[in-house]
């Protein structure tokens, strides 16, 4: 802004003392000062604000003037509060080196001042950073030239002090400033899990998010339209409504709404956007159009693996021939894994995303949350991470992954490969906001397999898996191969009525024994199996004499009939405290 708008703004109240020819200067920002050298705090370009308590007598206008100008400010306003008016010395000072000098009314704060420079010179640097936003984005829209979105953070934190990262809907983060601190993972989990509920809600964005330490963060999405087209026409301005707010912009492509709220990425900005001005929502909203351009092409770069992926499931459920699945594996190694020419091993992931009352047709959900599950590089290696090739049917997801070689090729297959409880460690908070209400995701894991031929198996086995992850109760549920082999695998499909009979037939009278008595029949019963019915064991364990141990198990066995020393009884009560 410049030095005469100032002038005219009735508001402020301000009058000019000297410096008339001068008003043309450009103003860039504000500093209030009493220092008698406040030099080194100067960058050129403010208006110096100053009560004036800095000068004892005449002689120090001069001095102080002096070194105003050699900072370069582009003016001085002084406050008439502390000595009733303006010293005619500091106004021939500032006349003499040609330095505007304007009086500030002694009802005038200098805070009003200060809020009103800033407010115009941050509405001008946000329009002038909005066309670089724009011209940075044609650049991404023509290829990877304008070198990504952190470029345009970094931008957000050196033009408009605004720190900014942008984060997928699980909570990974994919973008931030090349200056300044990360977001801890822990943040960037819970922040997008307000997001995901918020969305979930109907709310409008952009969402407020105020943390325990009162830190704000305004939340903007990044829709994407799952092709490499850029966002280039630009969509109506976002609207603020307070704590949940939020943005009616829809995505380009139909969709349901539930599968976009999982998809879309969002744009963190560490400030309160509710009271911002035109200019600046603008230029944030054309920052997710930007970020949007990238998501697009990271989409589209997926492309070919999605493919290859396709191409071998359909093979394998075809029935075809190991030596063709072989071959099109060959074609799929080199793509997923540069450098190695074939996989070792590889492994199988099957997801599905199933809406209350939807029937079918989750499987592109399921595989945008596949996608961006494995691309976590604790699971996959930094080296591989993104490199999962994902294809769906219907209604679910069904992920290839290679692994590489280890030095041990006798270390087991879940040292070597995904584990189902690793998947979803850090992204259950957040899907499970974004599933709250009526959504489910359920994951299964195979086994590692050495070659084409294990690869039907792997399959079958990541699709029972999978199953036996839906029969848990949750949103968001895994299950991996070992438990196949179990009676876990046997208990989920149990009918609800017969779990419950059968356990409140051996469990309810001792329930009711506790209860009445305390007499922790229920955690001795416990302890007695879990160390195979050794009677020393499990005293040790319970910290107990071994003829209180054998009181306790005499009476369990009168109340509910059975002998713990019978194989058969031991077994039922077993699975009766599993399915309890």
């Amino acid at each position: 802004m410049r030095l005469r708008a100032l002038l005219e703004t009735d508001a402020l109240g301000l009058a000019l003392l000297c410096g008339e020819d001068e008003l043309d200067r450009t103003v860039h920002g504000v500093m209030t000062t009493d220092l008698r050298d406040p030099s080194r705090y100067l960058s050129g370009g403010e208006l110096v604000l100053s009560g004036l308590a800095w000068r004892r007598d005449a002689a120090d206008s001069e001095p102080f003037v002096r070194r105003l100008v050699d900072a370069g400010v582009a003016a001085l306003a002084a406050g008439e509060a502390e000595l009733g008016a303006v010293p005619d010395d500091l106004v021939a000072a500032c006349a003499r080196h040609r330095l505007p000098l304007f009086a500030v009314h002694e009802s005038v704060a200098f805070a009003t001042v200060t809020e009103h420079v800033v407010r115009q010179v941050s509405g001008e640097r946000a329009g002038d950073l909005a066309a670089v936003v724009d011209r940075h984005r044609r650049l991404m829209t023509s290829g990877p030239a304008g070198g990504g979105p952190d470029v345009v953070l970094d931008l957000l934190g050196t033009d408009l002090d605004l720190r900014a990262w942008v984060l997928s809907p699980t909570g990974r983060l994919i973008a931030g400033p090349k200056a300044g601190p990360r977001l801890p993972g822990d943040l960037c989990v819970r922040i997008a899990a307000e997001h995901l509920a918020a969305a979930r809600d109907g709310r409008p964005g952009p969402h407020r998010v105020v943390l325990d330490d009162r830190t704000t963060y305004s939340l903007f999405p990044v829709h994407g339209d799952g092709s490499a087209a850029p966002a280039a026409a630009a969509a109506p301005r976002p609207s603020l409504a307070g704590p949940g707010g939020h943005d009616a912009q829809a995505s380009p492509e139909p969709r349901d709404g539930r599968e976009t709220v999982l998809s879309d990425w969002l744009l963190v900005v560490e400030a309160d956007a509710g009271d911002w001005a035109g200019e600046r929502l603008d230029l944030l909203h054309g920052v997710t159009q930007l970020i949007a351009v990238e998501r697009d092409r990271r989409n589209a770069a997926r492309t070919v693996r999605r493919r290859l992926a396709q191409e071998v499931l359909e093979l394998v459920q075809a029935g075809a021939a190991p030596a063709e699945v072989a071959a099109r594996l060959r074609v799929a190694a080199p793509v997923l894994l540069p450098g190695l020419g074939a996989a070792p091993h590889w492994q199988v992931v099957v997801a599905r995303v199933e809406w209350d009352g939807a029937g079918t047709g989750g499987g592109a959900a399921a595989r945008a949350l596949l996608e961006e599950i494995l691309v976590d590089p604790a699971l996959t290696g930094p080296e591989h991470a993104d490199r999962i090739a994902v294809a769906h049917t219907g209604d679910e997801a069904v992920a290839l992954v290679p692994l590489p070689a280890v030095a041990d090729e006798h270390d087991g297959a879940d040292r070597r490969g995904i584990l189902a409880d690793a998947l979803l460690e850090s992204m259950r908070e957040p899907l499970t906001a974004g599933l709250d209400g009526d959504g489910r995701l359920t994951l299964g894991v195979s086994a590692a397999v050495h070659s084409a031929e294990g690869l039907r198996g792997a399959l079958e086995e990541a699709r029972h898996a999978r199953r036996v992850a839906a029969a848990r109760p949750g949103r968001v549920c895994a299950a991996g191969h070992h438990e196949l082999a179990s009676h876990v695998l046997l208990l989920p499909f149990v009918p609800d009525d017969v779990r419950r009979a059968f356990t409140a037939r051996l469990l309810d009278p001792l329930r009711d024994y506790d209860r009445r008595h305390r007499a922790e029949l229920i955690p001795t019963l416990e302890a007695f199996l879990e160390c195979d019915g050794s009677w020393t064991r499990c005293a040790a364990r319970l910290h107990l004499h071994v003829n209180t141990l054998r009181y306790r198990v005499g009476r369990i066995e009168q109340l509910t009939g059975r002998d713990l020393s019978r194989l058969e009884d031991k077994l039922d009560f077993f699975l009766a405290l599993r399915m309890s």
